[in-house]
């Protein structure tokens, strides 16, 4: 039987530096273990050359030809990467013009995941900075995206996935994905529910942390018997989220997560917990939206 992924491309946006090659690889290797296509996409939407103040600036034929032909020379490289790495998955290119994060965001409607790099941006750049296309693609993108981390962080045998679990729809979707992953990673996986009191406390807390296992325990409902190879570990932890899931992955293969949730996690569409995990975590963040109905 064909499963659902099977024809889907794992896309990459390929930077231009060709020092910067983790997301590549990381989408090589995945496209790989899923033997699915591997899809190389490079937008720019700025042109490829500076130009001194006295100079007149070029032609929109002179520009278009520049961008094309660094493009070009861009995902040649890319390919060639790819190639050297895995010579049995199939390689596509897309050269787009235009912001990369919206490019991404259109290829994400038949994906099975979007791949992109993160330098760990100051909170402002991050937000506001057009360098940023992690936050933008991870909004509004219909597939899991990957945001892979330079430099290359260090893992921890035996490998595991961490997994952030609040009860919600979106969480029962990273909860999914974890498991595909550890899967396939032949990994372990660690499901963490945090349950972070706020200031004012609560008024009963043993009602609240059996309430926060109750949603974990149904949450992994049945997946031990779809995935019985994967050894899992489930814990309800108090704390901030960002703080927990952040030292919990620090040296997993990677740390997913929902794109909006409640409970635990409240008020997540992008927003503190997505972010901060964004910021501080040193392994690859995977944010997983809840499949449309």
């Amino acid at each position: 039987m064909a499963r659902p992924d099977e024809h889907r491309p794992i896309v990459v946006g390929v930077d231009p530096d060709p020092a910067r090659r983790m997301a590549l690889a990381w989408a090589v290797d995945e496209a790989a273990r899923r033997r699915v296509p591997l899809r190389l996409v490079h937008a720019e939407g700025l042109p490829t050359a500076g130009y001194r103040r006295w100079e007149l600036p070029p032609s929109w034929e002179e520009w278009n030809r520049a961008l094309h032909e660094a493009g070009e020379q861009v995902l040649k490289a890319a390919v060639a990467f790819a190639e050297a790495r895995r010579p049995l998955v199939e390689v596509s290119t897309l050269l787009a013009e235009g912001n990369p994060a919206w490019v991404l965001g259109e290829q994400s409607h038949d994906a099975t995941a979007v791949v992109v790099g993160s330098w760990h941006l100051s909170r402002m750049r991050e937000v506001f900075g057009a360098t940023s296309v992690a936050l933008p693609v991870m909004a509004h993108a219909r597939c899991p995206v990957v945001v892979v981390p330079e430099p290359e962080h260090i893992t921890q045998e035996p490998a595991y996935f961490v997994v952030g679990v609040d009860g919600s729809p979106r969480s029962a979707a990273a909860v999914d994905f974890a498991f595909e992953e550890a899967a396939l990673r032949g990994a372990a996986l660690r499901a963490l529910y945090v349950w972070h009191p706020g200031p004012l406390g609560t008024l009963d807390e043993d009602a609240a942390r059996q309430e926060g296992r109750r949603l974990l325990s149904e949450t992994l409902a049945g997946h031990a018997a779809t995935y019985p190879d994967v050894e899992l570990h489930h814990e309800l932890v108090t704390g901030h989220p960002v703080e927990v899931l952040t030292k919990a992955s620090a040296h997993a293969l990677g740390l997913v997560v929902g794109t909006r949730g409640r409970g635990g996690f409240a008020g997540m569409m992008l927003g503190s917990v997505s972010q901060g995990v964004l910021r501080y975590a040193r392994c690859p963040v995977i944010a997983v939206p809840h499949p449309p109905r």
